[in-house]
């Protein structure tokens, strides 16, 4: 017998693979061998030959004598252990399913060498593990592509990433800007359109990714809103963007109105688009603006307030627009960190809270809170940091309800929901918040 890298090269032969070839009884034990010393060739499929034995590609350049002494008397005994050379391997599953990143990787550096440069470590260290799709729009992180040998080979470049990973058209994230509407600094890198539709439990969302945010990890919050029961009620959503909640309140829920409130002016075009392709512009009512000069009040059975990393300034308006004659619910988005011995209160508030822990209160009446929704998290699992960010919260919305509305007001906490983690120690969280006027006494 000879060799592997010896058949390798036998003949002339450069393509194809090795393989080992033994009796079907013995193909199990030979590639448990085989896989065990790191040999077996994963790229290709095992090949059954003419004369009913198995071959196992391997990864010839490694095999020795030594290999196949160890397959003949120790694995298997008795058995046939020959090398052959298969001219034409079929790819395995796992090579056929190529992953994305890999794919882009192999296809860029091809391209990349084509143009006469040289293929680095630092250029594939900066190109792109992930990115959000958004139908034949991808849209890159802001971390990748920094490297200054990129920019000699665009605009091509682009057409490359967009051949490989199947899209038309390509953007690229920068920092969210620091103003008031957290506007993103997306670039287009190819195409001439940057308008994109994204649906999510039916719901249809068109929006410029150049000009508005659309996070996938409030999934899991869009389906709960979409399962509560809100039939005949009036919802304030007071930072709505391009219709997040407002939607699924209208549309899944069964809001019977929603005033949606956002001063970000492109995500409030956005808004109205979407309003009208759902089907539901007769039951919205959008002001545009700084919600904190809003003018409603006293309308609402339900309150939204859908913004991290806190909603705290809003907290005034909520309680302003709450019907005065029987309350409602709050729905108040925080992340709340939970690193070892920090301060756990709201951010941005001065007032000191309770330090000790209170039992988290379930309601299991019929507003629609607290129904078993997916990924409902039991008073249970709920995080100490939570149960005291809530408890905080609870005390000032009911003070702020006393000044708001002149009487003293009942709150109780119904539930609280994990939305997603951000890091090991900050959650962003969502407080159901019931709260109701004190009936008069007398």
């Amino acid at each position: 017998n000879v060799s592997a890298s010896e058949m390798r090269t036998e003949g002339g032969m450069s393509t194809g693979v090795v393989a080992v070839v033994t009796e079907p009884q013995f193909a199990q034990r030979y590639r448990e061998y085989l896989q065990k010393m790191k040999l077996l060739d994963r790229e290709h499929r095992a090949e059954k030959m003419p004369d009913g034995a198995v071959a196992l590609p391997v990864l010839g350049e490694t095999l020795r004598e030594q290999h196949l002494l160890a397959l003949r008397s120790c694995v298997a005994p008795g058995s046939t252990c020959l090398l052959t050379h298969l001219p034409d391997p079929v790819p395995s599953k796992k090579a056929q399913v190529c992953p994305p990143a890999q794919r882009l990787c192999r296809e860029v550096r091809r391209w990349v060498e084509g143009q006469g440069v040289t293929w680095s470590a630092e250029l594939e260290a900066d190109l792109p593990r992930s990115w959000q799709r958004h139908g034949n729009l991808l849209l890159l992180s802001e971390d990748c592509f920094q490297a200054k040998q990129w920019k000699n080979l665009e605009p091509e470049l682009w057409k490359t990433i967009a051949s490989a990973l199947g899209v038309q058209r390509l953007a690229k994230r920068g920092k969210v800007l620091p103003d008031g509407p957290r506007t993103p600094a997306v670039t287009l890198l190819l195409g001439d359109n940057s308008w994109v539709e994204h649906v999510d439990n039916g719901i249809r969302y068109k929006f410029d990714v150049t000009r508005c945010m659309f996070s996938f990890g409030n999934i899991s919050e869009k389906l709960r809103v979409a399962s509560m029961s809100c039939a005949g009620e009036v919802v304030v959503d007071l930072y709505s963007g391009i219709g997040y909640f407002t939607l699924p309140f209208l549309v899944h829920a069964g809001a019977a109105f929603v005033h949606a409130c956002e001063w970000n002016p492109h995500a409030v075009v956005a808004l109205r688009k979407n309003l009208e392709i759902n089907g539901v512009s007769d039951r919205c009512q959008i002001h545009f603006g700084d919600n904190r000069t809003l003018k409603l009040s006293n309308i609402a059975d339900r309150v939204n307030l859908g913004l991290i990393p806190s909603s705290e300034e809003g907290w005034p308006i909520a309680c302003q627009v709450l019907r005065q004659d029987a309350g409602g619910i709050l729905h108040i988005h925080q992340n709340v960190d939970s690193f070892p011995g920090k301060n756990l209160q709201p951010h941005g508030s001065s007032r000191t809270e309770n330090s000790y822990p209170q039992k988290i209160t379930t309601n299991k009446g019929e507003n629609g809170a607290t129904r078993d929704f997916r990924g409902k998290v039991p008073s249970s699992a709920t995080k100490l940091e939570w149960q005291r960010w809530a408890e905080s919260a609870e005390t000032q919305i009911a003070t702020l309800l006393q000044q708001v509305h002149g009487k003293p007001w009942k709150t109780q906490i119904l539930h609280i929901q994990l939305v997603k983690s951000y890091a090991p120690h900050v959650d962003h969280i969502v407080l159901d918040l019931e709260c109701r006027p004190c009936p008069l006494i007398g």
